[in-house]
């Protein structure tokens, strides 16, 4: 008989899955960090709270909508936002993230009254946000939330797009994206019965020049660690460097069949990190300075 699973107060079985809100998140990612010595990467903090967690494929494979990572990531990304908000916790521009002497201190009762302090924290930040606009620049009061487009926005449209492309398209992107990164002799092959492989490409680094093989999959969804096997197979005799490019992403058994002991290592790209590479490359993707005027009523004051 399988055991029920309880998450957000409701007996789940096998055929529903609920993933823990980012409330309920809270607590445990206070404990993993304090287990980890109080400071963790991002991969790091998810991987410790599943396991401490015992949370099962299922609860991890659950896709958020925007694809581009997992339900249990993105509410995990909310948790530490929250309490990040009420300085429990900080992180660094290299994405660690760690504890700090008030998140040391804070208890279960403590975390449960932590989404209405930063509810409140927030409505009380835009309140005076919204006074001081208006006090310096009363047009600013209506034109700035209309100017900014959020990182979320952009990689959702961008993921749609890409998604959109004919296959043949998508190969060529992933042509151009690794000659821009420094890849020689980037063939796109993409013929039937080559066993997945789409790619081929030289990497050259320092005196050294590794044969790297691609794949690209226009995933809405994620990438078992089947498809992995199926890719490394395909790579005998020919590789023993692999590339695997999505738009969507990959579930925790694809990641660690990816670097499984004892076999050929292949590297990820999961459709937020494609949004990123695109973006530093300037593939498709334009940054844009918005201009803002300011009136400095203080300089005027003292002519």
């Amino acid at each position: 008989m399988q055991k029920a699973i309880a998450y957000n107060g409701v007996a789940q079985g096998r055929l529903a899955v609920a993933v823990p809100t980012f409330d309920e998140l809270m607590w445990p990612l206070l404990k993993a960090l304090r287990a980890m010595g109080g400071s963790a990467t991002n991969e790091e903090l998810l991987a410790k709270i599943i396991e401490q967690e015992a949370f099962p494929a299922e609860v991890q494979s659950v896709q958020h909508t925007d694809g581009r990572q997992t339900k249990l990531n993105y509410n995990l990304a909310w948790a530490k936002t929250y309490l990040k908000k009420v300085g429990a916790l900080e992180n660094s521009s290299r994405g660690v993230w760690s504890l700090t002497k008030t998140g040391e201190q804070l208890t279960r009762q403590d975390i449960a009254a932590v989404p209405n302090r930063v509810r409140k924290q927030d409505l009380d930040e835009r309140k005076a946000k919204r006074l001081a606009d208006t006090e310096a620049n009363p047009a600013a009061a209506v034109d700035a939330g209309d100017v900014e487009e959020t990182e979320a926005s952009w990689k959702d449209k961008l993921l749609q797009t890409l998604r959109a492309l004919a296959p043949n398209a998508f190969e060529r992107l992933a042509q151009r994206l690794l000659r821009e990164a420094g890849f020689l002799k980037v063939e796109v092959t993409g013929r039937s019965g080559d066993g997945g492989i789409d790619g081929i490409g030289v990497l050259r680094v320092n005196l050294l020049s590794f044969q790297v093989l691609f794949q690209c999959k226009r995933y809405q969804g994620s990438v078992g660690a089947g498809a992995i096997r199926d890719f490394r197979g395909a790579m005998v005799g020919r590789s023993d460097k692999g590339l695997m490019i999505t738009t969507g992403t990959f579930t925790p058994d694809a990641k660690r069949e990816a670097t499984r002991d004892g076999a050929p290592a292949i590297d990820l790209i999961d459709g937020d990190q494609l949004c990123d590479l695109l973006k530093q490359l300037r593939l498709g993707v334009r940054t844009e300075m918005v201009e803002r005027m300011t009136v400095e009523a203080d300089w005027f004051s003292a002519i």
